[in-house]
């Protein structure tokens, strides 16, 4: 997973896409400050809020909602 990309979901909250398509969090707009919120799945494609392969990210803040900001500091090297 190298580049990452947001899919505007409402005004508030953009899903983050792994390059494969995977989701793999959500970007949240809460008191004015963009929140990662880390999102897996298990086998049986149940929700793991805060897990997923960027759980160590999980509640990462952005002042602006940059995709290549957002990308180079989530996406793991």
């Amino acid at each position: 997973m190298n580049k990452l990309t947001l899919n505007r979901l409402n005004n508030h909250v953009y899903l983050v896409l792994s390059n494969q398509g995977e989701h793999v969090g959500n970007l949240k707009l809460i008191s004015g400050v963009w929140k990662f919120k880390a999102i897996g799945y298990d086998p049986n494609g149940d929700v793991i809020p805060g897990g997923g392969p960027l759980t160590d990210r999980h509640n990462t803040t952005f002042v602006a909602l940059d995709e290549a900001l957002v990308s180079a500091s989530l996406a793991p090297t």
